[in-house]
């Protein structure tokens, strides 16, 4: 899709100069958030020995039920001591999470889990390195103990918790089906100012709770002396590079044009009887295509757009418009569309830039499990009726067999009634 040389949009690029690519917002903070396990050697280092954690830890029902056993324990203890409190919703039963490849939030969850369980993992670790069956195993659980006790571990694991947390907000609301392009862009700037807050700020915040947990993580060996060539690399090569990475990373796949482009765009949107219509954006949104308007035509446009808005504003047919789609379809029947062909013109083209979102992403995933290798003579019409059905699980759930089966009794006369 993005190639540069022969991807689909360098192929409408040559077409239309003035075409724009808008990559998936909850992919591009994906690959935002994966870019540091890429760019960042130790970042990557960290996370792949949490994957042979889970691996390790999780190979059998055996070592899954000693991580809660130990965990309830733990719990029994801390709620006699008075240390943990009691109540609806508290103290339940948690295993250690398998984060997703393709879902860096998922990532999060793992270690937060990974911190709550790490001394009923650490037992466990121990338990395998001494009474495992398997060598390899046990040489797995060696290196993994020998790497949990490092000052490095604890390091990486807070800090990415920190960025995890910033931008699982924003994680969340790219993922909605009835996605806001303006509160979007409006979350996406708010993370790259949180993340410049933490570079500017939270470097002793974070170093406090790396200080407290690396204490609880093996209280018998004495804490590493922190010198000017542990503080450089820690602080520099490691805390800067890292939120300076996301930095970067965001400014990239989030381009100034793009987020300019989609603000201005939700300037059209006929919500609340066009609530978010500002002149000035879509006159710079005209700016943005020179080949579809003149200089002249951008410098009327702005007394066109004055008369558009006093127009549809006042007609009760535009009150109740939900979409750019229903109000290109009704300017077309009311006439409209002659009344303000600048206007409309600008319609039809962002019309023509369509924003994936992240229902779209799921829609070619669940395509893969549709179109199997056992359904490869699958029709066009049959494939786009099941995934309608698969992907609009929640719509679906409220139709009952009975419902289905009457309204296939009614398709045509039968001789038994079903």
């Amino acid at each position: 899709m993005k190639g540069e040389f022969n991807g689909l949009r360098a192929l409408v690029v040559r077409e239309n100069n003035a075409a724009y690519y808008v990559h998936c917002f909850a992919h591009q903070l994906q690959l935002v958030v994966v870019a540091i396990a890429k760019k960042h050697f130790e970042v990557g280092d960290f996370f792949d020995m949490i994957s042979t954690l889970v691996n390790v830890v999780g190979a059998s029902c055996k070592r899954q039920d000693m991580i809660r056993e130990t965990y309830r324990k733990k719990v029994q203890e801390g709620i006699s001591s008075g240390e943990i409190n009691t109540g609806t919703g508290l103290n339940q039963e948690i295993s250690l999470q398998r984060p997703g490849n393709t879902r860096w939030g998922s990532h999060q969850r793992t270690l937060q889990r990974l911190v709550e369980l790490f001394s009923s993992i650490i037992e466990v670790l121990e338990y395998i390195q001494n009474e495992g069956v398997e060598d390899s195993k046990k040489r797995q659980a060696y290196g993994l103990l020998k790497y949990f006790h490092t000052f490095d571990c604890v390091f990486y694991m807070q800090l990415m918790l920190l960025i995890l947390g910033l931008t699982e907000n924003l994680s969340m609301a790219l993922q909605r089906k009835d996605q806001d392009i303006l509160n979007a862009m409006s979350l996406v700037e708010s993370t790259k100012r949180e993340l410049q807050k933490l570079r500017d700020d939270g470097w002793d915040s974070l170093m406090n709770k790396v200080s407290s947990f690396y204490v609880f993580v093996d209280p018998r060996k004495p804490r590493r002396k922190t010198n000017i060539t542990n503080l450089h690399h820690y602080k520099v090569n490691c805390f800067y590079t890292i939120i300076d990475l996301q930095l970067q990373e965001f400014n990239d796949r989030f381009t100034e044009v793009n987020t300019d482009l989609l603000i201005c765009m939700a300037s059209l949107s006929p919500l609340d009887s066009f609530q978010e219509f500002n002149r000035e954006k879509l006159v710079r949104l005209a700016k943005f295509y020179p080949d579809d308007f003149s200089y002249g035509e951008v410098l009327s446009l702005e007394q066109h757009l004055d008369i558009y808005i006093d127009n549809v504003s006042r007609d009760e047919r535009f009150k109740s418009l939900k979409s750019l789609g229903e109000l290109s379809r009704l300017m077309v029947k009311t006439q409209k569309h002659l009344a303000h062909p600048l206007v409309y013109r600008l319609l039809k083209l962002v019309l023509t830039l369509p924003v994936a979102t992240a229902s779209v992403e799921r829609c070619f995933s669940a395509m893969k499990l549709v179109n199997t290798a056992a359904r490869n003579r699958i029709g066009d019409q049959f494939l786009s009726d099941c995934l309608v059905c698969y992907i609009e699980k929640e719509l679906f759930e409220a139709v009952t067999n009975e419902n289905v089966i009457k309204r296939f009794q009614l398709l045509n006369e039968r001789r038994v009634v079903l």
